[in-house]
Parts: structure tokens; C-alpha cells; sequence
């Protein structure tokens, strides 16, 4: 594992977000080695960057991720929370009321087959799947389960999770430390009204004391037990009350831990079942005052979502991917796909053998101010079981082999100031070419000698001028229970495309390659500027809600001039400038 340790700490902050790091986290865990024999001849990731380690009470190793978890009441499903989080005296109160009582007792919530086959295999995880206890007896009791419990080897189509997902624990099949998870209370999920809509709301949350004082008490619990703390991740919700939530969180990171790096991904669904106009504009706006917080104290800021405009009020349509048949309407589908980049995104510095880390992997990409990034992924590397990286690469010609993650929209530009690219799941012997000695290789990239050189030799060929971190591992992104297999037949259980004339796959897919980018692009002149253009012409006295929740009009005006000048460190000398219209038309 390496001589330091390099922690990172997660913190998960809003509903949608939860889905995506539970499906990270799901696929981490099933990476994991519990029983002394990897599944896997390599891993080169460490572990530990991201996960904690224990002990159960045989000795033996188990991991827990280092993860604070926020979401409102009603989030949970099975996953039981009682009173004070894990504080939950196991006695009975004394009853002080001579008077009669009415009693009023909720049904249990019924699980979908997946949880209760974990159940079934977990031995100890009781029927109501509470981990309620001290710290110290929660440790021990999830290191004990994360040792004997293992998802069951059953295909995918058996659990039919696509109709049974509610909310995001109802696919968690990861245990969890008893300091992870914090109920908003002060918000219902599920409520019609005091919704938690607007950023002011997320901003009042935190100058609440008690509230203050519990997140405090996590984050100090992980951080106490780290030797070399790299920094932060922090998952937020964008267009909600998470968003003024996450920016404090993120301020008060800054303040107590200045120099350790904060990548910060704000998540955005594919699609909302509520298009109220009204309800747009509040997404908007939450967005806007999002990026321009978060951005400024951040390290590096990454807007991800599968909706190609999913910062603006006009939809377009959900990200295609050649040999994914998604349904862009379930969560449990689309934060899928945007858990896999994530996963793939963060390689860099969790690598064994790498010797950057998170603050300098954020350097190379945040320069001149930029500190708003783009995301792109291939999801799966179209690759053959024959084929070796150079054979892949040729065949996308002129084409750049990955789909836009970051909302701005079908753009298509191969301009870019910095960018960090990160090849997995393809083995030493096709990374490069097999080319025969003395036979003539079919391009410059079938002559290169290492598999860094030919990813390398391709990016320089779109990307002359540009700054690029690259980075390979062998190790494949795993997409078992409960990752939805939303495949084409056409894979065999590695993630490799099977050639012409076999017989389709019936087997689920268990692990696949991908490739990812995070970029400074020049594209975000356009999309921030655009976003600047729109929120301009609204006249946000209509829209009390947004300001009742504690935002100021000046202090949004500010905000936006912020947003106008953020857009100017991504502009081109020889780009146009934009006319500007702000008129109050709506």
C-alpha cells in the first residue's frame, strides 16, 4: 500500500448525489479483498486513500469508507435511523403521562430481493438493518459484516432493481461506519411543502449550532485518524437546497484545513418529474449561486450530469453512449453511468505507484483562475478481446472517443487549456501493439513502446498545444450487483466487445474498461456565459421563495458579475465576445 496512506475524505451531500456514491461505493466493495486472495491477478489502486481500516474482534482486516452522508428524512427506506444518530439508548423511556396513550406504529418498509438476499447471507444483520450503537461497537459490528457478508453470485436480471429503487439505500450493499450518516431533519423528502429548494435554505442549515456541532464531530473523527491527509471530496446536489449546504461545508473545509485539496463534483439529474416553470428557475438560480461559491473554494469544480443542459431551463437530450440502453428517467440508471466516471476520474492519485496527488492533479488543471472543469467519459472502452490500445484509438480517426458529462451540450471542441486523462481495465500486453519485428506498423501509435506513449502520441494529435496528464491501470471498473446491466449483448463478462459472428453474451457483465478526461475547456466561455445571459434577464423580485430562503438581491447581483468574470478565464483571443441582454423579460 505504499509508505503513506494518502487519505481522502468523502462527503455526500443531497439526494441524487447519494446515488452516485452509492454505486461508487458498491463497485469499490466489490473490489475489495476481505479474504487474503484478490479476485483480481493486479490492483494497483490503494484502497485505503479512500477507505478506513479495522479490525473485527478475529483480527481480521475489513474497510469502511470514509464517507459523511447527508440526505433529508424519508431518504433511508430499510436503512433505519432513529432519534440522535447512533447515540439511540436501546431502553425503554420512563413514562411520566398518568393519561391514556395512543399508539400509532408504521409499517416496516418491505425490501426488494436484493436486500433481503443480503440479509440472508449477513447472518447478524438484524431484521431491521439498524446499526445503531456506540462508535465503537458499530465499528466492530461492520467490520464483522463487511468480512462475512458478499453479494450473491446471481445474475442481475433476477433482483429487477429498475422497478424496485425508491432511494439509494435501497441498492447500498456496502456497510457503512456508525459516523457516516446524518439525517436532515429540519426537511422531509418526500414533503409537498418547506421544500428544501432553494441555496438560502442549505446556507441556514449550517449556522444552526447543534447541527454545526454534529457534522464537526464527524469530520474530526475521520480527519484525527488519518496520517496524510490529501483532502476532500465533496458530492453535492446542485439545484437544491444542498447547493448553499455543500458551499458552507466547503468554506468551512477551507478555513480549517487550507492547503489540502477539495475536488468538488456538484450533480445534477437527467430528468425531474416536476417541470413547473417555477421550480426551473429555482434550479437555475441554485445552480448559478452553486458554481460561483463552490468554484471559488475549491480546488477544482466539476458540474456532472447526463442531461446536456442541465445548468439552463431548456432540456435537451439525455448523453448517448454506443453499448449503454439506459432509461435517462431512473436515478439508479444515470448515476450509474456518472459513479463509473467518478471512479475512473479519481485514479490518478489513489494509484499505488503514483506520486501526485490530489492538490497537484487540481493544480495542473485550475491555472489562470479556471477553476471550473469539464468531465468526459467512454463508457465501456469499445475494445476487443483481439484488439490492442493502438487498434482502438486508430479507428476513431478524427473523432474524440468520449461523451461529454458536464451539461454543455453537443459541442464538440477539441481546444483545451489542461487536462487530465485516465485509461483502465486494459491489460500490459494491449496496451501496445503486437506488431512483429521488422513488420510495418499501421500508425505512429503502433510504433510506440509503452501504453502512457500511445495515449499519449493520441491526445497530442488532437491536442497540439495542451497540457496532459495521462495515467493507465490495469485494473477494470467493476459493474456487479447492484450496478444495472444495461450492456449491449454484444460484451462478455470482462467489458470486451466479442468480434463479429459469436454468439451474444448471455452472462452479465462483471468488470469493464473505461476511459475518462477532466478538462479545462475553453467550452466553458460559452456555457457560463450563456448561464450569465439567462439569470440576467429574470426579474428575481417574482421569485420571493428563492429570496424569502435568505439570499439578498444585491448579493445575487454580486454572484452573477462573479459568474460573468469566471466565464473570461475561459476565452480564447480570438473568440467573439457575447452581447449581453439584461432586460427583466421574465
Amino acid at each position: 500500500m505504499g509508505s503513506r496512506c494518502r487519505e481522502v475524505v468523502t462527503l455526500q451531500l443531497g439526494h441524487y448525489s447519494n446515488f452516485v456514491g452509492t454505486h461508487w461505493w458498491n463497485g469499490q466493495d466489490a473490489a475489495l479483498c476481505y479474504d487474503g486472495e484478490s479476485s483480481e491477478p493486479y490492483s494497483d489502486i490503494g484502497n485505503n486513500v479512500l477507505f478506513r481500516e479495522g479490525l473485527t474482534l478475529q483480527g481480521q482486516p475489513t474497510y469502511t469508507p470514509r464517507l459523511i452522508l447527508m440526505d433529508l428524512k424519508g431518504s433511508l427506506s430499510s436503512l433505519k435511523q432513529e432519534g440522535a444518530l447512533y447515540g439511540v439508548s436501546q431502553t425503554e423511556p420512563t413514562l411520566t403521562w398518568k393519561g391514556t396513550l395512543s399508539v400509532h406504529k408504521e409499517d416496516p418498509v418491505v425490501k426488494n430481493q436484493f436486500l433481503q438476499q443480503l440479509d440472508q447471507l449477513g447472518g447478524e444483520v438484524d431484521s431491521s438493518r439498524n446499526l445503531i450503537s456506540t462508535a465503537f461497537q458499530g465499528e466492530e459490528r461492520a467490520a464483522a459484516l463487511s468480512v462475512a457478508v458478499r453479494p450473491p453470485d446471481l445474475s442481475h436480471s433476477t433482483y429487477r432493481l429498475e422497478s424496485n429503487v425508491r432511494v439509494w439505500s435501497d441498492y447500498l450493499r456496502v456497510h457503512l461506519h456508525p459516523k457516516t450518516i446524518s439525517v436532515v431533519q429540519q426537511y422531509s423528502h418526500s414533503s409537498t411543502a418547506d421544500r428544501f429548494e432553494a441555496f438560502g435554505f442549505g446556507e441556514k442549515l449550517i449556522r444552526d449550532p447543534s447541527f454545526l456541532d454534529d457534522f464537526e464531530d464527524r469530520l474530526h473523527f475521520y480527519i484525527e485518524e488519518c496520517d496524510y491527509l490529501q483532502g476532500f471530496h465533496v458530492l453535492c446536489d446542485l439545484q437544491d437546497g444542498f447547493a448553499g449546504l455543500s458551499a458552507k461545508v466547503v468554506e468551512l473545509l477551507n478555513d480549517e484545513y487550507g492547503g489540502r485539496g477539495i475536488f468538488t463534483c456538484g450533480f445534477t439529474p437527467t430528468s425531474y418529474a416536476d417541470t413547473n416553470p417555477l421550480k426551473e428557475v429555482h434550479r437555475l438560480l441554485n445552480s448559478v449561486m452553486g458554481i460561483v461559491h463552490l468554484a471559488g473554494r475549491s480546488s477544482a469544480f466539476c458540474p456532472m450530469s447526463l442531461n446536456k443542459n442541465a445548468l439552463g431551463r431548456k432540456r435537451l437530450s439525455p448523453a448517448t453512449f454506443p453499448h449503454v440502453v439506459y432509461d435517462a428517467s431512473l436515478n439508479y440508471h444515470s448515476s450509474a453511468l456518472l459513479a463509473t466516471a467518478l471512479d475512473t476520474l479519481t485514479i490518478p492519485y489513489r494509484l499505488h505507484s503514483s506520486a501526485v496527488s490530489l492538490t497537484q492533479l487540481t493544480d495542473v488543471l485550475n491555472q489562470s483562475g479556471r477553476k471550473v472543469v469539464t468531465a468526459s467519459a467512454t463508457i465501456p472502452f469499445p475494445m476487443r478481446d483481439m484488439d490492442t490500445l493502438p487498434d482502438v484509438l486508430c479507428r476513431q480517426q478524427t473523432e474524440l472517443p468520449w461523451t461529454g458529462l458536464s451539461a454543455c451540450g453537443d459541442l464538440n471542441d477539441s481546444r483545451c487549456f489542461a487536462q487530465s486523462v485516465v485509461m483502465r481495465g486494459v491489460s500490459p500486453e494491449q496496451q501496445i501493439s503486437n506488431l512483429a519485428p521488422g513488420g510495418k506498423a499501421a500508425s505512429i501509435l503502433h510504433n510506440c513502446p509503452t501504453g502512457e506513449e500511445v495515449l499519449g502520441t493520441f491526445l497530442r494529435s488532437h491536442f497540439p498545444t495542451t497540457l496532459s496528464a495521462v495515467h493507465l491501470t490495469q485494473t477494470p471498473c467493476k459493474v456487479t450487483t447492484p450496478y444495472p446491466q444495461f450492456f449491449t449483448p454484444s460484451f462478455n463478462k470482462h467489458g470486451q466487445l466479442m468480434g463479429s459472428g459469436r454468439v451474444p453474451s448471455t452472462s452479465a457483465v462483471e468488470s469493464i474498461p473505461v476511459m475518462t478526461a477532466l478538462q479545462s475547456s475553453p467550452v466553458l466561455h460559452s456555457v457560463l456565459r450563456s448561464l450569465y445571459r439567462e439569470v440576467s434577464r429574470l426579474n428575481l423580485r417574482k421569485f420571493s421563495t428563492f429570496l424569502s430562503a435568505g439570499t439578498e438581491l444585491d448579493d445575487f447581483k454580486d454572484v452573477l458579475e462573479e459568474l460573468k468574470t469566471l466565464s473570461q478565464c475561459y476565452k480564447m483571443n480570438f473568440d467573439q465576445d457575447d452581447s449581453e441582454d439584461n432586460s427583466d423579460s421574465d
